[in-house]
């Protein structure tokens, strides 16, 4: 079994990220809510493709990450497996 540890300077971005002052709810909403706060709140955030780039590395299945849904980020994923 293999555990990855985060470590706290691994997540420190997290402090500067507008969700971190806006709440969860927008970012993890109920299944077939919209996400379209969210992704307004992401384009307005200086860390947007630090979050984005946390979700894909840790493999984030759930919420809006960096402006993107569950979604989004697997037909990402493989765009990239198939370039």
């Amino acid at each position: 079994m293999h555990i990855e540890a985060i470590t706290a300077t691994d997540i420190a971005w997290q402090e500067q990220a507008l969700c971190a002052q806006t709440g969860a709810d927008f970012f993890f909403p109920e299944p077939g809510s919209s996400v379209r706060e969210a992704k307004r709140i992401c384009g307005l955030c200086a860390i947007r493709s630090t979050c984005l780039e946390y979700a894909l590395i840790h493999d984030e299945r759930f919420g809006v990450w960096g402006g993107l849904s569950e979604k989004e980020r697997m037909q990402l994923r493989r765009a990239e497996e198939n370039w």
